[in-house]
């Protein structure tokens, strides 16, 4: 194994789509999940915002991208990017 694959643990993945790429280094990714709402029952989408750790700046508007947990990064950023999925339908 290379040192860029190694594995700390059982670390979180997610999948999600980039909605903010202004700062740099840094995405925003919201990330939808359905749950059964608890006293109707009924199921319902729940999303929220990762802030995301981006080095290359390489990631776009719009692109469905991997995440991964990671060490604190900084005040709110604890997501690296891990790889784009599919690039945003350009326009």
């Amino acid at each position: 194994m290379s040192e860029n694959t190694v594995s700390r643990g059982n670390r979180k993945e997610r999948v999600g789509v980039v909605v903010s790429d202004v700062q740099n280094k840094t995405i925003i990714v919201k990330v939808e999940r359905r749950t059964t709402h608890p006293l109707y029952r009924k199921v319902v989408k729940v999303s929220k915002n990762f802030a995301v750790h981006d080095e290359n700046n390489v990631a776009k508007k719009g692109d469905t991208v991997r995440i991964g947990e990671t060490r604190p990064l900084s005040r709110n950023k604890c997501w690296r990017l891990i790889e784009i999925i599919s690039n945003a339908v350009q326009e």
